[in-house]
């Protein structure tokens, strides 16, 4: 895909309105990147100011602070303006500490392998 001075204009007079605000980045990965723009180029790299990633497990979430944050333009799916007056997740979701999260997320990989490692055993089983 190449870049014409039209879709710069559009870029920067998109993302401008956006400065000094805060923002929920998606990412190309699914991380969900949170901070105040600070500064942003043609190519729509962004620099997010007291940056943090929301990890969810289930009803579990966690902001791990990342700080002044960097995100190439190639990487960014969804760009949105967060309402500081309302509160952006469900009721139901339970914040926990960034070391309860990151156990949280590794029983969910090993359940995940451990459903793999089960239906590669059944295959012999192939009933059809």
């Amino acid at each position: 895909m190449s870049w014409s001075v039209t879709d710069d204009i559009f870029v920067s007079a998109s993302l401008a309105s956006y400065l000094d605000r805060k923002l929920l980045v998606l990412t190309g990965d699914g991380r969900k990147l949170l901070g105040k723009l600070r500064s942003f180029d043609q190519y729509a790299n962004i620099v997010l100011e007291g940056a943090s990633e929301r990890v969810t497990v289930g009803d579990l979430y966690s902001d791990i602070p990342l700080g002044l944050y960097i995100i190439r333009g190639e990487n960014v799916v969804l760009i949105g303006e967060l309402d500081l007056d309302k509160e952006e997740l469900p009721l139901r979701m339970i914040r926990v500490s960034a070391p309860e999260i990151e156990r949280a997320q590794k029983a969910e990989r090993e359940a995940a392998d451990l459903k793999g490692t089960m239906r590669k055993r059944m295959e012999f089983l192939d009933i059809d």
